[in-house]
This record gives C-alpha cells, sequence and structure tokens, in this order.
C-alpha cells in the first residue's frame, strides 16, 4: 500500500481573499443591473447546478450558455425592490479552486427570506470563474 501523504489544506493569500471578493462585487454589480450575459462570462460551461426538490430528493443539471441566460433573465428580470444582503466565507482547496459558501438576507416589498449557497469558483487564465451552484430547493425547475 502506498504511504498516504498529507499536504495540509491551502492556505490562501491576502491576494487570494481580495480577488475572490473583488470577483464577487463584479457579480453582485452585474446581477443589480441584470446583467445577464455579463453574469454568463464570469462562469465556466457547461455549468453544474445541484439542488434538492420538493420532495427532499437531490437534482443535478448541466446548463449550456443560453439555459443559464434564460433562466438568470427570468430570475433576476422578475422586478420588484430586491435588496440582498450576503456574507460569504470562502474555503480555498488550491490557489486555482475555491468554494464560496453564502449566507444571504433576501428583502422585498411584502416578504423576505434566508438562503444558503455554495458556488465552486475556478481559476483559469488568472480569472475567477464559477463552474458549480449549490442551493436547495430549486430541484423541481431544473427537471423542467
Amino acid at each position: 500500500m502506498d504511504p498516504v501523504i498529507e499536504a495540509g489544506p491551502y492556505v490562501p493569500t491576502d491576494e487570494d481573499l481580495a480577488s475572490v471578493e473583488a470577483w464577487f462585487r463584479e457579480y453582485d454589480a452585474c446581477a443589480a443591473r441584470g446583467d445577464v450575459e455579463r453574469l454568463a462570462d464570469m462562469a465556466v460551461f457547461p455549468l453544474n447546478v445541484v439542488s434538492d426538490d420538493a420532495a427532499g430528493e437531490a437534482v443535478a443539471a448541466q446548463w449550456s450558455r443560453e439555459r443559464y441566460v434564460e433562466t438568470m433573465a427570468q430570475v433576476i428580470g422578475a422586478g420588484g425592490d430586491v435588496r440582498i444582503e450576503s456574507t460569504r466565507t470562502p474555503h480555498f482547496l488550491s490557489a486555482s479552486l475555491v468554494v464560496v459558501v453564502t449566507d444571504a438576507v433576501v428583502t422585498w416589498d411584502g416578504g423576505g427570506a434566508r438562503t444558503r449557497y455554495a458556488d465552486l469558483l475556478v481559476k483559469i487564465g488568472g480569472r475567477w470563474r464559477f463552474q458549480t451552484m449549490v442551493q436547495s430547493g430549486w430541484g423541481d425547475t431544473l427537471r423542467a
């Protein structure tokens, strides 16, 4: 049996952390102005989308750029005064792989919700891109 080599967890540099924070600032700004095409430019396709359905079963899909743009145009373009306050916690697997867990409070006229979701960002050519989105509660729409 080969020996197990333990390299320990990757410890991000200040630059690593700042680059992920900057990426999310850009992502949030694009989402706020409804720039779905620019959001798609920030992804790697096919994009993995993971959720669960009303029956509590996990559902995974791979979206093309076209499916992402179509879906996000509906989600972001729903209108109204929507506000999102997010706290993000990056978990670096390496200098080019990071899982970011987001705790968010979403409020709108007449309502609000708390949510938690995760994104896998990958660094390609020196730029972060999101490759996997994970959030509960959307699985029934993934089957459509």
